[in-house]
C-alpha cells in the first residue's frame, strides 16, 4: 500500500490548497496568486486544478531564474 506522499506525487492535479502547502504558501495567497495568472490552473466545473507539470514547470524556472 502506498502511503499518501507517493499517491500525491502521482496525482495529475492538485488542489490550490495543496499547491499552497507545497509552495509554503496561504491558501488565500495561492487563491489571488491563481486569479493573477501566477499559478497556473484549468477548471473543471467549481473546481480550481494545478496540473502538476505546470506546477514543476514554474518551479523549475524559479529556481533556474534564481541561481
Amino acid at each position: 500500500m502506498q502511503n499518501n506522499t507517493e499517491h500525491t506525487q502521482e496525482r495529475a492535479t492538485y488542489t490550490l490548497d495543496k499547491t499552497a502547502n507545497i509552495l509554503g504558501i496561504s491558501r488565500a495567497g495561492a487563491y489571488q496568486a491563481a486569479r493573477r495568472g501566477e499559478i497556473p490552473t484549468i477548471r473543471f466545473g467549481k473546481r480550481i486544478l494545478v496540473p502538476r507539470k505546470a506546477l514543476e514547470r514554474l518551479l523549475e524556472g524559479q529556481t533556474n531564474t534564481a541561481a
